[in-house]
């Protein structure tokens, strides 16, 4: 053991060598966070209560909203992004995706030729694709409910999750648990071992009960169901969705459940599902039964120009409008019955269907069909960011811009409350979890510094006796390693000032007259040390 009052030089050096770890503690905690970036907006929707305020500021750290508010004071040297002159949004979420399936509208049977000819990996980096269009159209959020494969939906959450790939977060149900047959249509018995990966497939309340530990296990967020297989006939029995739920209820898990008519509909509301997905014909004793019990409905509506889209691709000959209206008039109907009972509407695009256009882009027609149907465009923003958000438990992270939210926002041009779908597809930027991955005005300017003057700063530089740190370059921006307090990235602000992104530390490069990097200067909540460097 060390005696400090026998010798004073340990003293000395266990000082200094605590510095670095009391800079990394106030990087983590402190409350002046000196690499904030804040968002000026014209105007903000406060999804929670449905309204638009004006002149507002967000300050966001890391990945997380600190402030909101109109009186948040902005450093002079801040990073700025002014969105005075457009709407911000809280990142849209799409509450029905199937990333990995695109279908040909001409193919008679896309089912088998994806199941045959695909294979796993070529899907996943098609879903990989699809996932970044739903990102740049300014999805941020997504639910993925099957038609993905043995959990592939959840290896592209993990590649999303870790980097590898961009797109939406991702919340996944893995293989949709159905009865015998799938969704398969015409499907034969000899055959039949084909879908046994696409599809969780049971035929009896231990396979349900088993099904729930099995894709929990497996990385499943959560559960969704087939009450009923259209096009296929058969459908699950109560007591079968009835285990399904009380298992999901055990992990405190969701069930939601496809189902198309009055009686699947029914059934699993009775068997307890907190969602119903599609739901085109409910009666308003179910929609009573809905709103009573908390049942939330996902309205998978197809919009006037992706119907236009639809019949040009399949050379629709009969009459397109007499066809469309028909449709509409029944989406319309159901729509407004739900909202009259009181039964909580969640945007869902269902989009699988390849309309010769990015699908993301395909995806936001969803809140066009609603606003065909009745709805306004405060209460459509609403049910696609924070009453998805609820909908998930996820109401104070996701679906809001209010203090301790993710970063997950939009901006739009135009006027979102009398110009709805024009401005809908007009997004200038999306950011996710801090980052910006649309920025179609240029907001932010990028600073990028030399890969020479990157290598001049290369190099060991001694904080105390005790703790050296390494620089390296690191493609666009600089590496700082020690062996005792791990790696961290550092971004450009100029030409000799860097900033770690996930916490708060900053380095600037002192030079000599000679321009020769002598030190650097370690920033860490308002705290200084200089770091020589070591030749």
């Amino acid at each position: 053991m060390v005696r400090w009052d026998v010798n004073p030089i340990y003293m000395t050096k266990y000082i200094k060598s605590i510095f670095f770890c009391t800079c990394l503690f106030w990087a983590f905690t402190a409350k002046a966070q000196d690499n904030a970036t804040y968002i000026k907006a014209g105007k903000l929707f406060d999804s929670e209560n449905g309204q638009y305020v004006s002149d507002q500021v967000i300050k966001i750290t890391r990945n997380r909203i600190a402030q909101v508010g109109s009186d948040i004071e902005i450093p002079t040297d801040a990073r700025l992004i002014d969105l005075s002159a457009y709407t911000v949004l809280p990142g849209l979420i799409d509450g029905h995706t199937h990333l990995m399936t695109l279908d040909d509208l001409n193919d008679e049977t896309p089912m088998s030729d994806k199941l045959l000819y695909e294979g796993d990996a070529l899907r996943v980096l098609r879903g990989a694709s699809r996932a970044k269009s739903w990102l740049e159209s300014g999805f941020t959020t997504v639910r993925d409910l099957g038609d993905s494969g043995a959990f592939l939906d959840v290896a592209l959450k993990k590649a999303i999750n870790e980097g590898t790939t961009v797109g939406p977060r991702m919340f996944v149900s893995g293989p949709i648990i159905i009865s015998e047959g799938g969704q398969v249509p015409g499907l034969l018995h000899s055959q039949r071992d084909v879908i046994e990966d696409e599809y969780t497939i049971i035929r009896n309340v231990d396979d349900a009960i088993n099904a729930v530990r099995l894709h929990l296990t497996y990385g499943a967020d959560l559960i969704k169901i087939c009450a009923n297989n259209t096009p296929n006939v058969t459908s699950l029995t109560i007591d079968e969705m009835k285990a399904i739920v009380k298992m999901a209820r055990r992990y405190n898990v969701k069930v939601t459940a496809h189902a198309t008519d009055d009686l699947a509909v029914w059934e699993a509301v009775t068997a307890g599902v907190d969602g119903i997905e599609h739901g085109y014909q409910i009666s308003d004793t179910t929609l009573t039964l809905m709103a009573k019990k908390g049942v939330a409905l996902i309205p998978t509506d197809i919009s006037k120009p992706l119907f236009h889209k639809l019949y040009d691709i399949t050379d629709f000959q009969w009459d397109r409008e007499k066809n469309m209206k028909r449709a509409k008039d029944r989406y319309t109907d159901r729509l407004q019955r739900a909202i009259k009972a009181g039964v909580t509407i969640v945007t869902g695009s269902d989009n699988y269907l390849d309309l010769e256009m990015p699908q993301g882009e395909a995806a936001k027609n969803i809140l066009i069909a609603y606003e065909e149907e009745g709805m306004t465009p405060s209460q459509i923003l609403r049910s696609s960011t924070y009453l998805s958000a609820k909908f998930m438990d996820k109401e104070e992270e996701l679906g809001v811009i209010k203090q301790g939210a993710f970063a997950d926002l939009i901006a739009v041009k135009g006027d979102v409350e009398n110009d709805f779908a024009n401005t809908l597809f007009n997004v200038v930027l999306v950011m996710k979890d801090g980052y910006i991955y649309v920025d179609t005005e240029d907001f932010v300017k990028e600073i990028r510094v030399s890969d020479a003057v990157l290598r001049s700063y290369e190099g060991d530089y001694e904080l105390n006796p005790e703790l050296t740190i390494s620089i390296d370059k690191y493609g666009d921006h600089l590496m700082a390693r020690s062996k005792s307090q791990g790696d961290f990235e550092f971004y450009p602000k100029s030409d000799t000032t860097f900033y770690a992104k996930d916490v708060n530390l900053q380095i600037s490069f002192n030079l000599n007259a000679e321009g020769v990097v002598e030190s650097f200067t370690l920033l860490s909540g308002g705290e200084e040390s200089v770091a020589p460097k070591q030749q």
